[in-house]
């Protein structure tokens, strides 16, 4: 890893932020119904 890796410019940041949640609000909702599934399949 190089030092000037680091120092991205905030318009970067931003980007990778946005890409984050672009991709973790779809996965965390497919998570979530997973997990409502799989408990009604268990409980019955």
């Amino acid at each position: 890893m190089s030092s000037d890796s680091s120092q991205s410019p905030p318009d970067r940041r931003g980007l990778i932020a946005f890409a984050w949640v672009w991709v973790g609000v779809p996965l965390a909702y497919g998570v979530y119904e997973l997990v409502q599934k799989a408990t009604q399949l268990f409980t019955g």
